[in-house]
């Protein structure tokens, strides 16, 4: 059975999301649909049951913390993916503003407090648009998410798998675990300055099919 991908993406948001008690009753059939992923190879697929697995017999205040000690404490791997580019300056809002409305001009109008640029929220995004524009777009921050999920690597963190997954969804690059770790500031020289992940080819979905 190949999976849609608009299940794969929304269950590796799921994965990114704070692990609270919706998360952790939902993570059955998160498994399930990780189970029949054909789009990464079978290492991945093993690697992310292992988070599910860890998320579902680890103490729930004991997951919450390492999740926020990972994603909420320090820029190095922030899920806001403009922070590796943008740091605080002026730019990082001028391109979440591009980004948003790239969401609306979608029709779609993303619910909740996170920002335009919060990984979970792009991938949600993505889960409604074609496989062509998942690919480009995810190979678009590819190099953020390589860094990202190197140096989740290098803190022996079962949330680099989903790095890993998203790689392979992009056909691009994997993660390396014996690849340097640089300073965030790094990324700067890499990024091309664009509009922030235009495209604009793929027809809109139903504003429901993005609300949680």
């Amino acid at each position: 059975m190949r999976t849609d991908h608009s299940l794969v993406l929304r269950a590796l948001s799921a994965l990114l999301s704070y692990p609270q008690a919706d998360l952790r009753a939902a993570l059955p059939d998160i498994g399930a649909v990780v189970r029949t992923v054909s789009d990464v190879n079978a290492t991945t697929r093993d690697e992310l049951l292992a988070l599910i697995d860890e998320l579902s017999h680890s103490d729930p205040l004991d997951a919450e913390a390492r999740f926020v000690d990972l994603f909420d404490r320090g820029r190095s791997t922030s899920l806001n993916l403009f922070e590796h580019v943008h740091g605080d300056g002026r730019e990082r809002g001028a391109a979440m503003l591009d980004l948003r409305q790239r969401y609306l001009d979608a029709g779609l109008e993303p619910s909740g407090n996170e920002l335009p640029d919060h990984l979970p929220v792009l991938l949600e995004y993505l889960s409604c648009r074609d496989v062509a524009e998942m690919r480009e777009t995810l190979g678009d921050c590819a190099h953020i998410l390589r860094a990202v999920g190197n140096r989740l690597l290098h803190r022996r963190s079962r949330y680099a798998g989903v790095f890993g997954a998203l790689l392979e969804l992009a056909r691009v690059e994997g993660l390396d675990p014996h690849a340097p770790i640089p300073p965030p500031e790094n990324l700067d020289a890499t990024w091309e300055e664009r509009p922030a992940f235009a495209n604009d080819r793929a027809p809109p979905c139903r504003p429901s099919d993005f609300r949680r």
